[in-house]
């Protein structure tokens, strides 16, 4: 690895770019030390992402300039950037299931120096960088058996593989658990202490100021402040970042106490390896009241939503929804649960909640695409859908305002909002919602947390899984706690702490000891 000296830098001059009338970086001039972690924050769509794509080689800048250790470069490919140092870890990983962790390392390195005697130099040189970066992992465990934290690890390791000194990192965070973070962090210090310049782009202030250096802050393209770390607050980022004051905590009223509108009784759901995913799942939603399901992610959190939301039959016990009882010999699908007065809003919304290659336009009516004033006579109404669609992206604030853009161009954050605004739009009764706010930048988040309320404040049921411990404890009323595919403890979110529901998640106390 060719490792900077002190002082050395990229430095980002001038950088322009823009995509038809989107003018997405406006003269941007950033430098990173060596040996130091850079965050660079924003809200969705603020440039971010568009900005270290021109360094990786992704974008080429239609003016500015790159320098690396202080000479210029030019940047027209991936490679140019992975033959200069420069590494990219992307918030969607590029890794192949079916290859071992060894094999996606050398994918696309083949030919290289290290190969040069063959897997065995490629294997001893993977051990020196697990050993030397603390990036533990099974040289020949399959990418499919791994979890997404260590799925990470060898991303990481990836980009080290290949000689870098410059490290970028897109929404590291945005698919991990709250421990796998820590242990990305801890990693980061060990990459700093090697001397490598780590840029981290996140809208997760928490993770700014618990492990970058330096902070830049983009806003409609631009750079609207850079600070030492130490020299800022979230309160100060975040008004920064969306240009007013930022509400830092949720302010809300009492739940109501509504009548009981979906009870399970002995759910379980067993797969078709035999394995027991959901176990005795009893639970209780009454309108007016928001539940929150905590637990680290693989306890069966995605399960249940998909038996609730009726688009995975139980194996065994029973569920009613508004006086509908379904079990094994009365199973439902989505579309009768929605008719029920259910709208689910799934943790996956590329894979489920919409399609990349729709406008917004279809997405905004995805699952209600029948229903009148959308359909005629079978026939889409399109006039009907745009104006629809317009009036939804103001309400719930999605941009660009475009309801004939592709929904795979849209970012994360306005991903996010159209499909809890299509959902939220049917003033349903109960209101599923898988991970409200990943990958949602702090002015989004602060948005949909309030929606949330306003569904409560109107008699809607609301279930949220979160893996945002900080989201759970925000926005929750009651707090259930998930382990293993049982439901392990209830405890109020008023009396709630990180502390004790960590324990409950790690199946190392209850409800009732962490109480005591």
């Amino acid at each position: 690895m060719q490792v900077l000296t002190p002082g050395a830098a990229i430095e980002l001059r001038s950088i322009d770019k823009s995509f038809g009338s989107v003018h997405a970086v406006r003269g941007v001039s950033i430098r990173i030390e060596a040996g130091t972690i850079t965050g660079i924050v924003g809200e969705n769509g603020a440039g971010k992402s568009t900005l270290m794509s021109i360094l990786y080689g992704l974008y080429r800048a239609d003016a500015g300039e790159i320098l690396v250790g202080g000479k210029a470069m030019q940047m027209d490919s991936p490679r140019d950037a992975i033959a200069h140092g420069i590494g990219m870890v992307h918030q969607h990983f590029m890794l192949i299931d079916s290859f071992t962790v060894l094999e996606n390392l050398v994918l696309g390195a083949e030919g290289g120096a290290l190969l040069a005697n063959g897997r065995a130099a490629a294997r001893a040189e993977l051990g020196r960088l697990s050993r030397e970066y603390g990036l533990t992992i099974d040289p020949d465990a399959l990418v499919a058996d791994l979890s997404v934290g260590e799925q990470q690890r060898v991303e990481i390791l990836k980009v080290l593989f290949r000689g870098a000194s410059i490290l970028i990192l897109d929404e590291p965070s945005a698919v991990l658990t709250p421990q796998e973070t820590d242990q990305l962090f801890r990693i980061l210090v060990t990459l700093k202490e090697r001397g490598v310049a780590v840029v981290l782009i996140t809208h997760k202030l928490r993770e700014i100021m618990a492990a970058t250096d330096t902070v830049y802050v983009m806003r409609q393209g631009e750079i609207v402040a850079g600070r030492a770390t130490s020299d800022t607050n979230p309160e100060e980022l975040a008004e920064l970042m969306v240009g007013r004051k930022v509400l830092m905590r949720l302010d809300k009223g009492p739940p109501g106490h509504g009548a009981v509108v979906l009870r399970t009784e002995h759910l379980s759901l067993v797969d078709a390896r035999g394995v027991r995913l959901l176990d005795d799942i009893r639970i209780e939603l009454r309108a007016g009241e928001i539940v929150g399901i905590a637990g680290v992610s693989g306890n069966g959190q995605t399960e249940l939503l998909q038996v609730l939301a009726g688009i995975r039959p139980p194996t065994s016990g029973r569920l009613e929804i508004c006086g509908r009882a379904v079990d094994v010999e009365h199973p439902v699908d989505p579309a009768e649960m929605r008719e029920l007065g259910l709208a689910h809003v799934p943790e996956d919304r590329l894979r489920q909640g919409m399609v990349a290659d729709f406008r917004a336009s279809e997405t905004s009516i995805l699952g209600y695409h029948e229903d009148e004033p959308f359909s005629n006579y079978w026939l889409i109404d399109r006039p009907a859908v745009g104006k629809h669609c317009t009036e939804l992206m103001q309400r719930f604030d999605v941009r660009p305002r475009a309801p004939d853009l592709r929904s795979g161009s849209f970012s994360g954050g306005n991903q996010q909002k159209l499909v809890l605004a299509r959902e939220m739009d049917q003033a349903p009764k109960i209101l599923l919602v898988g991970q409200p706010t990943r990958g949602v930048d702090i002015g989004a988040i602060e948005f949909i947390h309030r929606e949330l309320v306003k569904s409560r404040d109107a008699g809607c049921a609301v279930l949220v899984v979160s893996v945002e411990l900080e989201e759970i404890l925000s926005v929750a009323d009651r707090i259930l706690v998930m382990f293993a595919g049982r439901i392990v403890g209830e405890v109020d979110a008023a009396t709630a702490n990180e502390r004790q529901l960590g324990m409950m998640m790690a199946g190392a106390q209850s409800a009732v000891e962490g109480a005591a």
